[in-house]
């Protein structure tokens, strides 16, 4: 369990305390943002958006605490229609034959905006193989797409989420989804809009969708805001139906402040499901904001409504 405490510094006659707060220790200590986990080769792996050369990188662990970066690259190579130098939270998901499919948003060479493409491989940990010479989801005339999210309904049909990129050009930001095909490498239908900015905290854009089902209800979590500040945060959104409505919780579930300060913009969220219960994993900045590194925190249900458990102070 993550020990997080809060020291008074600074006092004197002459002035106020200082308060500092101690953050949280972060489970991989380096930039690590968008953060996508699966359960693969007896463990798990993650996967976030590049970092130091990597388009895809990946770390693996045991029991979700301790984690070891990977040198190699997920996706070594990159689909034609792509620029190096932007590719983002990739998403990976098994398919029905045990083999894997990754979705990753990246520079459309010839527009300029971010489109999301597949890649697919028979190993979790890759080298994943770009499908298609062109992207799978980029709607240029909504400022294009990111945040690629899978779900796999309980019938086995395959679904995709994304945001589209509205706040690079002014316009609205949705959380859309859109059935797959059965290889999840095509859309197979239209696209459908579930929530988009409306809430005060959410500031200009809703971004990052991961979609559960819980207690009968699906549940989407989603993140808000400027994701360069300590205002990004993270919320949720209940349907009794796929397409919606989606109703969304007032506040959010997990920002800087519900934490005490002890994660700076949390945001890139997943939930990863264990024997002991769900785990939010999301990143979080640094004290100077120069990058995001790995967290995780215990998430709670009460029927189809999520709420985080902070660690305990000692």
């Amino acid at each position: 369990m993550l020990t997080l405490g809060v020291g008074v510094v600074g006092c004197s006659a002459e002035a106020e305390p200082e308060v500092t707060v101690e953050r949280a220790p972060f489970l991989i200590d380096q930039d690590f943002a968008d953060p996508d986990i699966v359960e693969g080769d007896g463990g798990y792996v993650a996967f976030a958006t590049e970092n130091q050369g990597a388009n895809v990188q990946f770390a693996t662990s045991a029991d979700l605490a301790s984690w070891d970066v990977s040198t190699d690259d997920a996706l070594p190579v990159l689909p034609e229609w792509a620029s190096a130098g932007r590719t983002w939270a990739p998403d990976v998901s098994e398919r029905a034959d045990g083999t894997f499919v990754m979705y990753f948003s990246a520079e459309h060479a010839a527009s300029g905006r971010q489109c999301i493409g597949s890649a697919t491989s028979a190993s979790v940990t890759g080298p994943y193989v770009a499908v298609g010479a062109e992207p799978m989801v980029c709607p240029l005339e909504e400022g294009g797409a990111i945040d690629p999210a899978a779900f796999v309904d309980d019938d086995g049909s395959r679904f995709l989420l994304w945001k589209n990129d509205g706040n690079c050009c002014e316009l609205d930001t949705w959380i859309q989804i859109a059935p797959v095909s059965a290889d999840g490498t095509q859309l197979a239908g239209p696209a459908t809009r579930l929530v988009m900015q409306t809430e005060e905290w959410e500031g200009r854009l809703v971004e990052a969708p991961v979609l559960v089902k819980r207690d009968g209800a699906y549940v989407l979590l989603y993140s808000a805001n400027d994701y360069g500040s300590e205002d990004y945060a993270i919320g949720a959104a209940t349907a009794p139906s796929l397409l919606g409505p989606f109703e969304k919780l007032p506040e959010p579930v997990l920002s800087t402040s519900s934490a005490d300060d002890r994660y700076l913009g949390p945001g890139g969220q997943d939930i990863v499901s264990t024997p002991d219960g769900d785990v939010l994993v999301f990143h979080g900045w640094d004290d100077l904001f120069i990058y995001r590194g790995l967290a995780a925190l215990p998430l709670d249900w009460e029927g189809a409504t999520p709420s985080v458990r902070l660690a305990t102070t000692d």
